[in-house]
């Protein structure tokens, strides 16, 4: 069986601290590797907001041919440079926001702020808070000190730093290392007038789905704005995504607008390279009527739909997730010849993508269909192969499942049913 494409479900970001791999700071004058503290800190991504320069102390060296580069002070050369002594947050007070923006002084930080005393998360919050938040919250390093404030931090210290933010959480929530941040803050409200912009966008639809997996439902107003946008959004590869965590986490009343929205397009989604999955989904996880809505339309077109190259995914998923008697309804549809007598098995057996769905109808026909249906199916493979080789490949794989789905039956099986019988 075929491996179908994966769906584009959100990515999470790794609970652990990851460096390797960090993309570089753009720079007006060229590229630095992650982690080269650079102040004040300029970023490429087209949605940029105004960054607050940090303060320089006393014992950090300034390059003069470099206006406007910092290099490290000779507090954070010592810790990068001394492996033997034992560090503890209260060493490096006064230095915090540039130990955030190294790569080893941010895991140092993010570290010892899982154990902190009280007293030490608020040296560290108020060095970083107001004035420098913004300016980490867009870090490739920093920003994750930023997370571990909103996640250790007290709830008025979490207040504090998400009015930092106020203003500038659309910018952010499209900025590469911001809408990290925006995620773990869960901050909704400013969001509003903005969500579709940030659906399609490809950091701040992750921004989206992680309020709607985290957020209580009956505060995610922005969800209203997608009526009127369901086939928009099914048919962009963010909004897809963002379409699914809808349907996965909202209130029934929330989701049917949606899905009645969906169900007048399905067809359509069927054979979009992202609706597909939208369909996919509502037929796996949602509820009965709204799978057999979804399906009822493939009735009579189950044969052009198998050979779409994204429909027929859904035509697999359809023969899946259907009730019995749905699924024989299907199944007879495939038997049965067209009225000018061509055979559906026949072209989904050539057929580069329908013949994964004839593989998926074998592996799933109920008991009283199996045996005709193997019947119908024999003999068209037997006859193809003795005319052509084009088709080996897909031949031998639907008569590997025949055999080990309904495996013909013995001489000496068929006496045995026959002596049963006269008994």
């Amino acid at each position: 069986m075929r491996h179908s494409t994966p769906s584009p479900h959100p990515q999470a970001y790794p609970a652990g601290v990851e460096y390797t791999g960090q993309l570089p700071v753009m720079l007006g004058g060229g590229v630095l590797p992650p982690g080269t503290p650079v102040y004040p800190h300029t970023n490429a991504n087209a949605h940029t907001i105004h960054l607050y320069q940090q303060g320089m102390r006393p014992g950090r060296r300034t390059d003069a041919n470099e206006s406007g580069t910092t290099l490290r002070s000779a507090l954070l050369d010592e810790f990068r440079a001394n492996k033997t002594r034992k560090w503890e947050l209260r060493d490096i007070f006064g230095y915090v926001v540039e130990f955030s923006g190294d790569q080893h002084g941010s895991r140092f930080i993010q570290q010892k702020l899982e154990s902190a005393t009280s007293e030490e998360k608020e040296i560290v919050f108020d060095e970083i808070v107001p004035d420098n938040a913004l300016q980490l919250i867009q870090d490739v390093f920093g920003n994750y000190v930023i997370q571990k404030l909103f996640e250790h931090g007290t709830q008025v210290q979490k207040t504090v730093l998400a009015n930092a933010m106020e203003g500038h959480i659309l910018a952010l929530s499209l900025q590469m290392y911001g809408c990290r941040v925006v995620q773990k803050g869960g901050l909704v409200k400013e969001l509003d007038v903005h969500v579709l912009k940030c659906v399609k966008d490809a950091n701040g639809n992750h921004v989206i789905q992680k309020l709607i997996e985290r957020v209580s439902p009956d505060r995610l107003g922005f969800v209203n704005s997608f009526r009127g946008s369901v086939y928009e959004l099914s048919t962009h590869p963010y909004g897809c995504r963002v379409l699914q965590r809808c349907f996965e986490h909202l209130s029934d009343d929330q989701n049917r607008p949606l899905l009645e929205e969906l169900h007048k397009y399905t067809i359509n989604l069927m054979q979009d390279q992202f609706g597909n999955y939208v369909v996919q989904f509502v037929l796996e996880h949602g509820k009965p009527e709204d799978r057999a809505l979804i399906i009822s339309k493939l009735r009579g077109q189950i044969l052009p739909m198998s050979r779409h190259k994204f429909a027929s995914n859904v035509c697999e998923k359809a023969l899946v997730m259907a009730d019995m008697d749905t699924r024989r309804t299907l199944i007879t549809e495939i038997m049965t010849p067209k009225p000018d007598g061509v055979s559906p098995i026949v072209t989904m057996m050539k057929d580069q993508f329908a013949n994964y769905v004839l593989q998926r109808s074998i592996l799933v026909v109920d008991h009283s269909q199996r045996d005709e249906y193997a019947g119908r199916i024999r003999p068209h493979l037997a006859s193809m192969r003795r005319y052509s080789s084009a088709y080996s490949k897909h031949l031998v794989a639907i008569e590997r499942l025949l055999d080990k789905v309904a495996p013909l039956k013995t001489a000496e099986d068929t006496t045995i049913v026959v002596e049963s019988e006269l008994v």
